[in-house]
């Protein structure tokens, strides 16, 4: 069993907390050291509340999703001889209610392309397994209920 851990910090900076006008910037730290800017997304709670600027957890959620799916790509991709010479993925999250009628981010999708070394690139089909083989070794993807398409593609 492995055990992950993040320290959320935040503090109030106002007066104004009972009447929900406080900022929701934080931040993140992580085991590793590495602090990450976050808060709440502008488009739940409007500045000058939330800091656009900062990572929220929405963002965080699809990019924790799509770089899961990422490395276990990478690492299935090499152990296939495959050669990977950059991967790239504009991932998208879409918030709507969900069948019970909370919000959640129901639907995500990944646009991967991926180019790989001349000496040997998979066909159309081969790259669409290598994505159906990470997503399902993917355990970010396999501890949610969001509905998650792939469209792979090769770099140009």
């Amino acid at each position: 069993m492995s055990r992950y851990t993040a320290l959320i910090q935040w503090s109030c900076n106002t007066d104004s907390f009972v009447e929900n006008k406080y900022s929701r910037a934080h931040s993140w730290t992580f085991d590793g050291g590495m602090t990450v800017a976050a808060s709440s997304s502008p488009t739940i709670v409007p500045e000058p509340w939330s800091d656009a600027a900062n990572v929220d957890p929405e963002e965080a959620f699809v990019a924790s999703l799509s770089s899961c799916h990422m490395l276990w790509f990478l690492s299935i991709a090499g152990s296939e001889g495959l050669i990977v010479n950059s991967y790239k993925d504009n991932a998208e999250g879409v918030m709507t209610k969900n069948g019970s009628g909370q919000l959640a981010i129901t639907q995500i999708t990944f646009n991967p392309k991926t180019a790989f070394d001349s000496a040997r690139s998979p066909s159309k089909i081969e790259l669409a397994e290598l994505h159906k083989a990470a997503h399902d070794k993917c355990f970010i993807a396999n501890s949610v209920n969001s509905n998650i398409t792939i469209n792979p593609d090769f770099e140009e």
